[in-house]
């Protein structure tokens, strides 16, 4: 699956952990790197290692929260971009898995995953 998508969203220039990061980031911008972590489910180091990496392509903008210990994060313009050019890819992606493996198991397919 991951393949998959990784493949369907390339034309983008990034993976498909990264958009599901830029995504994530977008909902709840501008976000420290520890609620980032709890929204997806990793810990603090590990986001903040994969935010450096969307920093350093020019994805997103590192800051200082109110607690200055704490670094915050936002997308930049192209990463606003990115997720404007990649999201009809994804629906596309998502559209093809439906056709090819069926609605119902990828709802079914769906909730299982929800449920972990």
């Amino acid at each position: 699956m991951i393949a998959f998508y990784d493949e369907a969203i390339a034309p983008v220039g990034v993976n498909i952990a990264q958009f599901s990061l830029m995504r994530s980031i977008a909902r709840i911008e501008p976000a420290t790197l520890t609620e980032l972590g709890h929204r997806v489910d990793l810990d603090r180091s590990t986001v903040g290692r994969n935010v450096r990496v969307l920093e350093k392509m020019g994805l997103v903008a590192l800051g200082r929260g109110e607690d200055q210990r704490e670094a915050t994060v936002q997308l930049s313009d192209a990463g606003r971009q990115v997720l404007a050019d990649g999201a009809p890819l994804w629906d596309g992606a998502q559209k093809a898995l439906d056709d090819r493996l069926g609605a119902d198991f990828m709802k079914q397919l769906r909730s299982a995953l929800d449920s972990l």
